[in-house]
């Protein structure tokens, strides 16, 4: 295992910061990478490099800052990779931003498709042709259970996130017999930066006010989101792919 590689996105904090500590203790060696700028259309707080700096500290880990909304994001990722064939890849990098449907801004909807839908695109065309030679590999999307059902205000995001599970699962089907398997996963009310936005979206005074969305009456870890996209890099998911995981505490049920 000490000789795999993973290449995570948005792995500055939340969801992705917490994969790659979980793959960094299964031996994983990584490039981590994310954005660290402003979003537009999106008006909360984006990590920094520092924050990037420190979770690579913790892992061991190369870093990128690039955002997976740019045209030559695959060329980028290309030359950090400088040749090297990934193991696993992990699409964690996402943004939200709330209005109507028939109201949210153009920018807003540029943004949450391109960092949302083509992020996750333009990771697996980095990533899995080299997979593809290799002969085996993991590609794991994090959407949201905001793909699965209806939520107010969320028109935008929905949409990107309901387009990475359509992609996904047809990545899966294209990757058929090559050994390389793609499976995505939707998270429920998770605590991080994005909830605490959803929270301020629907004047809620915090973002612990979802939980009672879920069967479990309370809020989601990243880690525990982390925990299921670990297990699909690994050795006993061999038997899924085109899957989507609902790791949402029964808010889909």
């Amino acid at each position: 295992m000490s000789e795999a590689l993973a290449v995570i996105t948005g792995a500055a904090r939340g969801i992705g910061a917490a994969v790659a500590l979980k793959l960094a203790e299964q031996g994983f060696s990584l490039v981590l990478v994310d954005a660290c700028s402003a979003q537009p259309g999106v008006d909360y707080a984006m990590p920094s490099p520092a924050d990037l700096d420190a979770v690579a500290e913790r892992c061991g880990a190369e870093v990128l800052c690039a955002d997976v909304a740019a045209h030559d994001f695959v060329a980028q990722l290309g030359d950090v990779l400088a040749g090297r064939r990934p193991t696993a890849a992990v699409a964690a990098a996402g943004v939200i931003a709330g209005a109507p449907a028939w109201a949210t801004d153009a920018a807003v909807w540029s943004t949450l498709i391109d960092v949302n839908l083509h992020g996750t695109r333009r990771l697996a065309e980095a990533t899995v042709p080299g997979m593809v030679e290799a002969g085996g590999g993991r590609f794991v999307a994090i959407a949201s259970a905001a793909a699965l059902r209806a939520m107010p205000q969320l028109a935008a995001y929905s949409a990107a996130k309901a387009a990475v599970v359509g992609y996904v699962r047809a990545l899966a089907a294209d990757l058929a017999g090559t050994g390389v398997l793609a499976n995505v996963i939707c998270p429920g009310s998770t605590r991080g930066a994005m909830l605490a936005a959803s929270a301020e979206l629907y004047d809620l005074s915090g973002q612990d006010e979802f939980a009672g969305q879920q069967l479990i009456r309370r809020l989601l870890e990243p880690g525990e989101v982390a925990g299921a996209a670990v297990w699909l890099c690994g050795p006993d998911a061999g038997a899924l792919t085109g899957a989507v995981l609902p790791v949402d505490g029964g808010l889909t049920s």
